[in-house]
């Protein structure tokens, strides 16, 4: 069994008197693929937001490495190796590609608007947006305007800025929302790939994608947890075929 890296205990969120996430307790081991599905509304997002610190949990604890991070800043959390991506493309659409990841490597630095700062910072941060480029697989296109790209493009550059803040854990939300089938097949392989080396919490709506990367699943419907574990286990689960695949329809 590999080792917790996240772990979420009795999460909850409500606004006002709707809860958005009830009593969700869900663990995430080191290169594993963690995918939250479920309908619009589920609570999906939410849960990606308690998780990266954008949202404070009304109650539960949220453990990281080891550390109690519930409640911490979303720049604490990020310092402590989570990445995350959001649903709306999150690039500088007049900046190359490499002018992208560069601001992202350069978030990570202490102090990073100081004007004067050490050689050797710069090196880092060239090192980690190349490494940033590389990774993602746009090392060719690094002197390309961003937003001249195709849209399945720029999401592999957002995918390539979180990796040049150097995280060891990636948090992607619906990575391949608006992508046809050839742009969300490049987005698969290079999850698959990188999955080799982090762990990663998917938020997805392309079952496909979802069924050929994930190692675990969890299934929430009205804010609560309806299914979690292995893949098949959770794929063939009762409550889950009655409630979204009774039909032999996916409706996430």
């Amino acid at each position: 069994m590999s080792a917790i890296i996240l772990e979420t205990r009795g999460l909850t969120k409500t606004f006002g008197g709707l809860t958005a996430v009830s009593d969700v307790s869900l663990q995430v081991g080191a290169c594993e693929v963690h995918a939250i599905i479920g309908p619009n509304g589920a609570g999906k997002s939410t849960m990606v937001n308690l998780l990266s610190g954008h949202l404070p949990p009304c109650d539960g604890q949220i453990i990281f490495k080891g550390q109690d991070i519930t409640g911490t800043s979303p720049n604490r959390i990020s310092h402590l190796g989570m990445g995350r991506s959001f649903q709306r493309t999150n690039i500088f659409p007049t900046f190359t590609c490499m002018e992208n990841c560069w601001l992202a490597a350069q978030s990570r630095l202490k102090n990073s608007f100081r004007f004067f700062r050490r050689s050797e910072s710069y090196a880092a941060v060239r090192e980690r947006a190349e490494l940033g480029l590389e990774l993602c697989g746009l090392s060719a296109k690094r002197d390309v305007i961003a937003g001249t790209m195709s849209y399945g493009e720029q999401r592999q550059l957002e995918i390539g800025m979180v990796l040049a803040t150097e995280p060891s854990f990636l948090l992607l939300d619906e990575p391949m929302a608006g992508m046809g089938k050839d742009e969300s097949s490049r987005v698969v392989e290079l999850l698959a790939r990188l999955s080799k080396n982090y762990s990663l919490v998917l938020v997805e709506h392309d079952m496909d994608a979802v069924f050929s990367i994930a190692h675990k699943l969890t299934v929430m419907v009205n804010g609560q947890m309806l299914a979690s574990g292995p893949l098949d286990q959770v794929r063939n689960d009762p409550a889950v075929q009655e409630a979204y695949l009774g039909d032999g329809e996916e409706n996430f």
